[in-house]
């Protein structure tokens, strides 16, 4: 399958999609810039900026949305995001910064870091409880570059990328023990690109976007390879389903580090309908 390109080469590095109805639809971060960015019904994408740097972003339950910035967790209580308040530095070391994150089936968001210069094991992943239950605490150390949480339709399995690592893994997941066994999900070949961003599918499929790649994959339950989408811009960031139905995947970019010239399309989103639907966003309860 290939991915039509929906929107202009609006962003620099196109990050964390998420589809959320109240909202209004799409949005997605350019990390660097600060910006969450809207995709609207006639096209168009409107920038919000909320910080120096914006790693990701997801639904309040009540309203508003839970933001990873630079070294800190945000709330807004507000769907405009006009009313970011930060809640305090994680950690303080300016040379790491949060990276991708996304909320478990009991309203806990997560967010993981890397170094600037992906120095190896220099990060960690985070989880933030809702309200005042806990301080951020990391629930997974020795990190390089954290990418990708999703979890299974019945929510006992969580599916994590270390891009680092070449490979996607899977926890098992309950509630009160959190994030459990760790084990190889899917191994990517040399030359196939780097895992970023992951999101699952109604079916239990689990679709990879691949840094480097110009694709993102989806793997059946049993790690099977079972469909490919391709793109005109290789720095495939993160994918997510949307639409009113669940059943288009949506797709990041980003054009970060390439030369001036290359690859028109890098830093534009992409969309696809697969033929299977996506699962809603798991909103923070906090």
């Amino acid at each position: 399958m290939r991915a039509e390109q929906v929107t202009a080469a609006e962003a620099d590095h196109a990050e964390g999609p998420v589809w959320w109805g109240p909202w209004g639809g799409l949005r997605y971060v350019d990390m660097l810039a600060g910006d969450v960015l809207t995709l609207r019904d006639d096209g168009s994408v409107t920038r919000t900026r909320v910080g120096a740097v914006v790693a990701a972003l997801r639904p309040r339950a009540g309203g508003g949305a839970v933001l990873a910035l630079e070294r800190s967790f945000a709330l807004a209580a507000r769907d405009d995001l006009t009313d970011v308040r930060e809640l305090g530095e994680v950690w303080t070391d300016p040379a790491v910064r949060f990276n991708d994150g996304g909320c478990d089936p009991d309203g806990r968001f997560y967010c993981g870091s890397m170094a600037y210069d992906a120095t190896p094991g220099a990060a960690a992943l985070y989880r933030l409880a809702p309200g005042a239950e806990e301080e951020p605490r990391a629930v997974l150390q020795g990190v390089t570059v954290s990418n990708g949480l999703g979890f299974s339709p019945d929510g006992h399995l969580a599916y994590y990328n270390d891009t680092a690592t070449g490979r996607t893994d899977v926890f098992d997941y309950d509630t009160v023990n959190g994030l459990g066994r760790r084990r190889p999900f899917v191994r990517f070949a040399t030359g196939a690109g780097l895992p970023d961003g992951l999101c699952v599918d109604a079916e239990g499929g689990v679709w990879v976007a691949l840094w480097g790649g110009s694709a993102v994959h989806r793997y059946a339950p049993d790690g099977t390879l079972d469909r490919v989408v391709t793109l005109t811009a290789s720095q495939v960031s993160a994918c997510v389903f949307g639409g009113p139905d669940l059943d288009t995947l949506y797709v990041t970019t980003s054009r970060t580090g390439l030369p001036p010239g290359a690859e028109p399309a890098a830093g534009a989103v992409f969309a696809v309908r697969p033929g299977v639907t996506g699962l809603p966003a798991l909103p923070y309860r906090g």
